[in-house]
This record gives structure tokens, C-alpha cells and sequence, in this order.
């Protein structure tokens, strides 16, 4: 504990404050990470094979294996499909609903990682700013008897800020475009789920469906 404790005041002394409240969100941000990848893995994101069976069923007109398959299935989206199977194509709304229901809860943190991707670059150019200033306050001081180190060694302890602000936006905004693929992805296979079933082919479709829709012609 104490050879940490050491590690962090030197880090201090070398960046700043800037440099560990950098850390500081480097580390919500690695917790956010961790836990949003536990979250896909239990919520089963992307494994919806058993439900994806279910659909197919029912769009062939077999509703016994239909039903069979969606008790198997696991997914999130399962009981948003079971409530399609009873549902007129006019519910479509509803449905949708309940699945970007189930959408945003997999994306709480979303908006935590994107400000982090966004902030901490300029969190590192305000540190290196202000030692930038430090560094030519330090230079001034010295006055005719400037010492070249003096000014590369305020320079680089400055630029560290920056260094730091990028190594942690940097992999934040990779993980978030990589579970922002992964969303939409569900999305299309939630909207492809849904069509399915509301306008199955392996049977004839409600005469709700062929009802103009209220407000169209």
C-alpha cells in the first residue's frame, strides 16, 4: 500500500492534479467498461439463436415449435417476441417500445464513456497549459541566467497531461464505437424479429394488416 501511495505522489508531482483526476476517470471509466460487458454477457446480447428459431417457426406457420423454441431461448428480447406472438400488426408501436425499453438499460453508461472520450483530451491540453505557464513563469524567474533544461524539462512534465487525457479517451471512445456496433446490431435483429412475426408468410396475415394505417391514405 505504501509503494502505491508513493507511485501516486509522484505521479502528482510530476502532472498534477490534472494527471490524477485523469486517473481518477480512468478508472470509472474502466469500471463502467467492466461492468457494461457483464451486463451484454447476462443479458445475452448477440445469442438469440433459440429466439431467432422461434421466429423462423412461426414465420413458417409451425406456432408448436414456435412456442418450443422460445421457451429455450434466453434472450432479452425473448418475452418481447412472446408478446408479438398474441399482438395485431396495429401493437407494433407497443412492441417497439418494449424493446428500446430493454435497449436503454443496455446503454446506461453510454453517455458516461462518450464525455469521457470527448473530455479527457481537453482535460491533458488545460494540464499541459497550465504547465506550459509554470514552465515560462520558471524562465522568467532565472533571468539572465537561463538554463535550457529548465524550459525542455517544464515542457515534457507539461505535455505529460495531454500524453495522459489521450491514452485514456483513446481506448474509451474504441470500447464505446465497438458497444454502439453492438446496439445497433440488436436493433436490427429486434426490428427484424418484430416484422416477422406481425406479417408471418407461412400464413395468411390478419385483415388488420392490409388496414390502412390512421393518417395515410
Amino acid at each position: 500500500m505504501n509503494g502505491i501511495l508513493e507511485s501516486l505522489r509522484q505521479v502528482a508531482d510530476l502532472g498534477g492534479p490534472v494527471v490524477m483526476i485523469l486517473l481518477a476517470v480512468s478508472v470509472v471509466t474502466l469500471a463502467t467498461v467492466l461492468y457494461k460487458l457483464w451486463q451484454f454477457s447476462a443479458a445475452g446480447v448477440g445469442r438469440h439463436k433459440a429466439m431467432k428459431e422461434a421466429v423462423e417457426s412461426w414465420d413458417e406457420g409451425d406456432l408448436a415449435a414456435a412456442l418450443a423454441a422460445l421457451k429455450q431461448s434466453k434472450s432479452y428480447l425473448a418475452p418481447v417476441v412472446e408478446m408479438a406472438f398474441s399482438a395485431q400488426p396495429q401493437n407494433r408501436k407497443r412492441l417497439e417500445a418494449e424493446a428500446e425499453s430493454r435497449f436503454a438499460r443496455l446503454e446506461r453508461g453510454f453517455r458516461l464513456l462518450d464525455s469521457v472520450a470527448q473530455l479527457a483530451p481537453l482535460l491533458g491540453l488545460f494540464g499541459t497549459v497550465l504547465g506550459m505557464i509554470e514552465a515560462f513563469q520558471s524562465l522568467q524567474e532565472a533571468g539572465a541566467q537561463v538554463d535550457p533544461s529548465l524550459l525542455a524539462g517544464g515542457i515534457w512534465v507539461a505535455l505529460l497531461t495531454t500524453a495522459v487525457g489521450l491514452a485514456v479517451a483513446m481506448p474509451t471512445s474504441m470500447v464505446l464505437s465497438w458497444l454502439e456496433g453492438r446496439m445497433d446490431g440488436e436493433r436490427v435483429t429486434a426490428e427484424r424479429a418484430i416484422s416477422t412475426v406481425l406479417h408471418p408468410q407461412g400464413r395468411p396475415a390478419p385483415a388488420a394488416d392490409f388496414e390502412a394505417e390512421p393518417g395515410r391514405a
